[in-house]
């Protein structure tokens, strides 16, 4: 089974968006995928842009934020940043996960490999276009787990 963690900085808003649509996508393709943050205070609910934007798309998540430790680490196959920043941090604090930390566009193939924007305390349209870059990647991330060819890179 394939463990995906999708990584940003509180956990309140693109990784649990993020979280939340590609298990609503790859329903069905034995994924467990979850979501943290590297500065997260635990237990803390998605911000509400982030939950109305969800719930926009007909997507139910009932999210409580995490920090990502050790354990989260382990557990992960594939850990997808959204930034260049969370990737370096999560290097400088588990430099064993090197070979499994990337960020998101980066890993789809997504030129320039750019980093996702933090809407945090924007507006709910700051959210939505959030979301579509987010869904975006989500989607080569889809094809890339169907197509055997592209999935090898994903299984490594």
């Amino acid at each position: 089974m394939k463990r995906i963690l999708f990584v940003c900085t509180g956990n309140t808003c693109r990784s649990p968006m993020a979280e939340a649509i590609f298990r609503a996508k790859s329903d069905g393709q034995g994924l467990e995928i979850r979501s943290a943050g590297v500065a997260a205070s635990a237990g803390q609910d998605a911000s509400l842009h982030a939950k109305q934007v969800l719930e926009e798309r007909g997507i139910a998540h009932d999210h409580k934020a995490s920090k990502v430790d050790e354990g989260l680490i382990e557990w992960s196959d594939v850990i997808l940043t959204m930034t260049h920043g969370h990737k370096r941090a999560i290097l400088t604090y588990f430099p064993s996960a090197t070979e499994k930390v990337h960020t998101l566009q980066e890993f789809v193939g997504i030129e320039g490999f750019s980093d996702i924007a933090d809407p945090y305390g924007g507006s709910l349209m700051d959210y939505r276009r959030c979301a579509e870059e987010i869904e975006e990647s989500l989607e080569r991330l889809s094809l890339m787990l169907k197509d055997p060819g592209l999935r090898k890179s994903v299984d490594e």
